[in-house]
């Protein structure tokens, strides 16, 4: 009796264990525990905790599980037996501390006088809120996008009277039109967009990403700029969340993979 016990008990445990579950998971810490990357860098798949620290990802048993975050720790957690059976899991997460090197902040006062004041640099230099002039506080346009505006704008001469027959309207518009100057620049415009939005999801997303989807330092760029070419690049990434965004590169890494492959 004991032995058929033995036999299923391990038999059961095999079922468990070649199985692929939906480990519900839960992040404790001190400070905010929503947004957190949840990587199965074994399985290749991806999560991010809600605003109470937990998730739910597909594991298996020894697959590398890991919590990646700018305010904490990295952490590399194994799928054990015991969370197979029960599963769930409880992660604690230790905060990151950045310590900086002493720095002196301003200048050391002797206690002259005289000399403090000619070490002392003066008052920052005066901007339309001091004097009561209203300016632009918006997006400062690139370069490109000025010459752009500049090359497209149809503005009146000062002696026109409108817009109608009897205005009298430039022809450096009207000859960048017809000549491409204006297309060539609304094309670099977009580029430029497309540059900025490139180098934004490699700086916050790119380690998390390439930690479970594994590539060459050399081909990283080129991955982006083939996930760039796609149509919908700035439907899923451009003002997307972290999660959103995932998704799409998860989906370029397949299609890019097989190309190279090919």
């Amino acid at each position: 009796m004991k032995r058929k016990l033995l036999i299923l008990f391990f038999l059961a445990t095999l079922g468990v264990s070649g199985q692929t579950i939906e480990l519900l998971g839960k992040v404790s810490s001190l400070s905010d525990v929503e947004n957190i990357h949840v990587i199965n860098s074994t399985a290749q798949a991806f999560t991010i905790t809600d605003k109470n620290g937990e998730f739910k990802i597909p594991v298996r048993l020894h697959d590398t599980i890991v919590f990646s975050s700018i305010q904490y720790k990295l952490k590399e957690v194994i799928v054990t037996h015991r969370m197979l059976v029960n599963k769930a899991v409880l992660v604690k997460l230790d905060e990151q501390i950045n310590e900086l090197d002493e720095v002196f902040i301003g200048k050391i006062l002797t206690g002259d006088l005289f000399s403090d004041i000619k070490n002392t640099k003066g008052d920052r230099p005066l901007n339309f809120f001091d004097v009561g002039i209203p300016g632009y506080t918006g997006r400062i346009a690139t370069q490109s996008e000025r010459q752009l505006s500049e090359a497209s704008s149809f503005n009146p001469s000062l002696g026109g009277s409108g817009y109608g027959l009897g205005a009298s309207v430039g022809f450096t518009p009207i000859i960048n039109a017809i000549t491409g100057r204006t297309k060539m620049l609304r094309n670099r415009v977009k580029l430029d967009e497309e540059q900025s939005l490139i180098l934004s999801i490699k700086g916050r997303l790119g380690k998390d990403f390439f930690a479970s989807n594994p590539l060459d330092e050399d081909f990283r760029m080129d991955f982006l700029y083939f996930c760039s070419d796609d149509a919908n690049f700035f439907k899923f990434c451009k003002n997307q969340t972290d999660f959103r965004i995932l998704i799409f590169l998860r989906m370029k890494y397949k299609q890019y993979v097989a190309n190279r492959e090919e």
